[in-house]
């Protein structure tokens, strides 16, 4: 395979997303195109390509002197991609509850486990994982692939944040909002289960913008 194929460019860019996503790369890390060629031993084409594509999306930024980094939000910019997740997860959830049958909502209540799990084995980037698992594993049933699209971009340029946020935030047992999440569905109830994917968007953001953590 030419180290210039398709394939290997789109294998790198899916695996750097993955990282920031996950918070693998902490915020304000500096990157090179050298250095990502090295790490992934590929050419600097594909590296170029990558990047390219994820500072398009905002999960990476390119300062006027070609510096390219992991993006170190503000407050107000936290505050701005929260209420974006606020105002677009309610309603995925929402177009997916009549979709979301007993074995699905099954799924979802494992996956709670396994956060719980990563937060006693305190496992950062495994409980952001699950985490995010957990809601996509919802809204895929909404059948709503532009919003799902716009949803993953936001949480793509929260990754690095969240992985920090979970380094000075004491976290004893899942998210209870999701127990919450679990109930409305088995009851059918879009009412609170859109109050419970609000709430357990705005907790988080709480503690995204506040050093005192909970």
């Amino acid at each position: 395979m030419s180290p210039t194929d398709p394939t290997t460019h789109e294998r790198l860019y899916r695996t750097l997303r993955g990282q920031i996503m996950l918070g693998e790369l902490p915020p304000g890390r500096a990157l090179t195109l050298r250095g990502i060629a090295r790490d992934h031993h590929v050419s600097m084409t594909p590296a170029r390509e990558a990047v390219r594509r994820l500072v398009a999306e905002g999960a990476l930024t390119l300062s006027g002197s070609g510096r390219v980094a992991t993006p170190a939000l503000s407050d107000d910019r936290i505050e701005e991609l929260a209420a974006l997740r606020a105002l677009i997860e309610p309603e995925l959830a929402a177009r997916a509850l009549p979709r979301a049958h007993f074995a699905l909502i099954d799924r979802l209540a494992l996956m709670n486990g396994r956060i719980a799990d990563a937060v006693e084995r305190h496992d950062a980037v495994g409980y952001i994982r699950c985490n995010l698992e957990f809601h996509r594993m919802l809204y895929l049933r909404a059948q709503a692939p532009a919003m799902l699209a716009m949803l993953e971009t936001i949480w793509l340029q929260l990754g690095p944040t969240m992985r920090a946020l979970y380094g000075r935030v004491r976290r004893n047992e899942p998210p209870r909002h999701h127990r919450m999440i679990l109930a409305a569905l088995r009851a059918g109830d879009e009412p609170a289960l859109r109050l419970a994917v609000r709430a357990d968007v705005t907790h988080g953001l709480r503690h995204l913008t506040s050093t005192e953590g909970a």
